[in-house]
């Protein structure tokens, strides 16, 4: 199944001014990669061919299981390869008409795409609020206000601004992760397993905010996920990837009800029964995507 990655108009009060296009075409302020691939150690492929489009002002979910080849999308994006001794080989990754596939990853920061890494990876020792500060580094707004901002969007924060970073609980850390990010004054996130470890209730929040923060503001999101649920319900589009390829494309509302995915990621058979740990792993060897 394919469908055309829907453009998203720039709504008020957005931090990036995207275009649109009636035709769904790719736009200045679409991030596209196109014909994607990627190794390791100059021997190592992970990526091949690998074609996305993440829309103006959209959120867009990319599943697949571990290895799949999803948080190494994200590395080449945000220019983090060359520290995994990794590199692009071929193909292309353009943000507003520029190339950036071959940038450092402090010029694709400054370049407004920002990435929350799997695993929070706050600054523990620092507190709460000196967290997001950091985030002010580049420069780009008032600190102040903006911490006055990411607080609107994250409450909790803001109850615990002068608590030391470590001592917070999982969900909290990745809602610091996520406003330090913010802070840069993004125009796309990219968000690495959000969910990873999280009680469904911190999940469900977590995501619940991310889709404000994308209607209030038309910031454009990446989400890297296997819990396929609830990425598809708080995304536009979305694709799968298997084996460093996307096998499987579509609007989100379509994918969360196609056979292949609620069987393969989801667990539950076309009758709505759940199948078993056994069965999904049976299914798993016999499914052929291609």
């Amino acid at each position: 199944m394919t469908a055309t990655p829907p453009s998203t108009a720039a709504r008020p009060g957005t931090l990036a001014s995207p275009g649109t296009t009636s035709a769904g075409r790719s736009v200045a302020g679409d991030l596209d990669i196109n014909n994607l691939e990627v190794v390791y150690h100059d021997v190592v492929q992970v990526l091949r061919g690998v074609s996305l489009r993440v829309p103006a002002g959209s959120i867009t979910s990319l599943l697949g299981t571990n290895g799949a080849g999803k948080t190494t999308t994200l590395r080449a994006i945000s220019g983090l390869l060359r520290s995994e001794n990794g590199k692009v080989s071929s193909g292309t990754i353009r943000y507003r008409e520029r190339d950036i596939q071959t940038l450092p990853g402090t010029e694709v920061v400054r370049g407004g795409v920002v990435m929350v890494p799997e695993g929070r990876r706050v600054f523990k020792h620092l507190s709460v609020e000196d967290n997001l500060r950091a985030g002010a580094a580049l420069g780009k707004g008032n600190w102040k206000t903006d911490l006055e901002r990411i607080y609107a969007f994250f409450p909790k924060l803001e109850t615990m601004r002068g608590k030391q970073a470590g001592y917070t609980s999982g969900g909290e850390q990745q809602m610091l992760a996520i406003g330090r990010a913010l802070m840069t004054h993004p125009e796309v996130l990219l968000l690495d397993e959000p969910s990873l470890g999280l009680a469904p209730m911190l999940v469900a929040e977590i995501f619940e905010n991310v889709r404000r923060i994308n209607q209030e503001t038309g910031l454009s999101v990446l989400v890297v996920e296997q819990n396929a649920n609830v990425a598809l319900r708080n995304s536009d589009y979305g694709y799968v990837m298997e084996g460093g390829k996307i096998v499987l494309e579509g609007r989100s509302s379509e994918l969360v009800d196609n056979p292949d995915v609620k069987e393969f990621y989801l667990g539950v058979t076309a009758h709505g029964q759940r199948k078993s740990f056994r069965d999904v792993k049976s299914y798993k060897r016999r499914k052929r995507w291609m």
